[in-house]
């Protein structure tokens, strides 16, 4: 996974957060996105080169947002 980016919605907990875990840990970069900064910024801190990373506000339900992120 290394040169890879992987972009996970709902990574504040649960599936998301453990799969977050797991790609930064086979060296993957993660884009981390739910609707809690905070909350993303707690799960970025646990992972592997913490720095490598980027949390993501996002609403899924608000679309017009999308292109700009």
């Amino acid at each position: 996974m290394k040169n890879k980016v992987v972009w996970i919605t709902g990574a504040s907990s649960g599936i998301g957060k453990a799969l977050a875990q797991q790609y930064a840990q086979m060296g993957a970069t993660v884009v981390l996105s739910a609707r809690n900064l905070a909350t993303l910024n707690e799960v970025k801190s646990t992972l592997v080169d913490p720095e490598k990373h980027l949390s993501l506000e996002l609403d899924l339900e608000k679309s017009d947002n999308f292109e700009t992120l």
